[in-house]
């Protein structure tokens, strides 16, 4: 399977002021949409979704800075070669990314993958941050106790889309990835039917829908195994980083949320009650006034 070489021919969803284009960085075409003008904010969007996951926070951003959303490779429109879907690649990726568009330092915020691609950003590279707002996905470190191997059950759907029996079910039935964005959401209404078919349908495409199983597949036979053993025990987050946890995520308990404190200097953690995974969608006004807020944008804003 090759990498797509030319950008997909499918439409962008409509958002005013926002306008796309394509960079080359690392071998790979990626798709990048923009809004705004000023500091540059770097916005990262996690699994199943891509650039349109900030739809909600994109307008108010783009009066203060100038917003760039890239896809992750297998994602949206950027290309989706058969393999280097482990996070350390991802986040390289994005580190190309802001090579390509001339960007020495920035603003950045992520969300699950994006997130965790943030955290190692800010690891390997703490030039290239000011300052980092991570949503709904923990540091990594971690305490590997009863508590936290408790709550493994929680990535059964991972288990799912790793498997050759997940890429099918991606290919043919969107709707199990609509269930798991809407019916594990303690907001139903925090997604309309339009919006799940921008996220859900790409992942259709076979080159999409592998990449989603590489992602998970390399996460939990690699990834994981290697993080509950200490893989980043020699890391140290040096950007001022909040991150913002909705309390009722699916995925990811709570419980991941303990020991990462000797490894990091200047990290606010603040817990979102009533909001599951996608705090993006389910608390739109709380994440944007945050931003604001953490990059300094202006008090009172939105």
């Amino acid at each position: 399977m090759a990498a797509l070489a030319t950008p997909v021919t499918r439409p962008f969803p409509p958002l005013e002021g926002v306008e796309h284009r394509y960079v080359e960085a690392g071998g790979l075409r990626f798709h990048v949409a923009e809004a705004g003008s000023g500091e540059p904010l770097v916005m990262l969007h996690g699994w199943p979704q891509h650039w349109y996951e900030w739809r909600n926070q994109i307008p108010e951003l783009a009066k203060h800075y100038r917003v760039i959303c890239p896809d992750l490779r297998g994602f949206g429109w950027s290309d989706a070669p058969p393999s280097g879907y482990d996070k350390e690649t991802l986040a390289e990726d994005m580190v190309n990314v802001l090579d390509a568009l001339g960007l020495e330092r920035v603003k950045l915020v992520g969300h699950d993958w994006g997130g965790w691609c943030g955290f190692l950003i800010c690891m390997n590279h703490p030039e290239r941050v000011e300052r980092f707002l991570a949503l709904n996905i923990p540091p990594p470190w971690g305490k590997t106790d009863l508590r936290t191997f408790a709550a493994i059950w929680r990535f059964w759907y991972q288990a799912v889309l790793a498997t050759p029996l997940g890429r099918r079910v991606l290919e043919s039935r969107p709707g199990f990835v609509g269930y798991l964005i809407r019916g594990m959401s303690p907001d139903e209404d925090a997604f309309t039917d339009e919006e799940l078919a921008a996220f859900t349908e790409p992942l259709r495409e076979p080159a999409r829908a592998n990449a989603t199983t590489q992602l998970y597949r390399t996460f939990l036979l690699r990834e994981f195994p290697a993080i509950a053993r200490g893989a980043y025990a020699d890391k140290r987050l040096t950007t001022p980083t909040l991150l913002l946890f909705g309390t009722k995520d699916f995925a990811i308990s709570t419980a991941f949320l303990r020991g990462y404190e000797p490894y990091v200097d200047d990290f606010t953690l603040e817990l979102v009650p009533d909001c599951g995974h996608f705090i993006e969608e389910e608390k739109p006004q709380l994440v944007t006034e945050r931003a604001l807020e953490f990059f300094g944008a202006g008090a009172g804003a939105g």
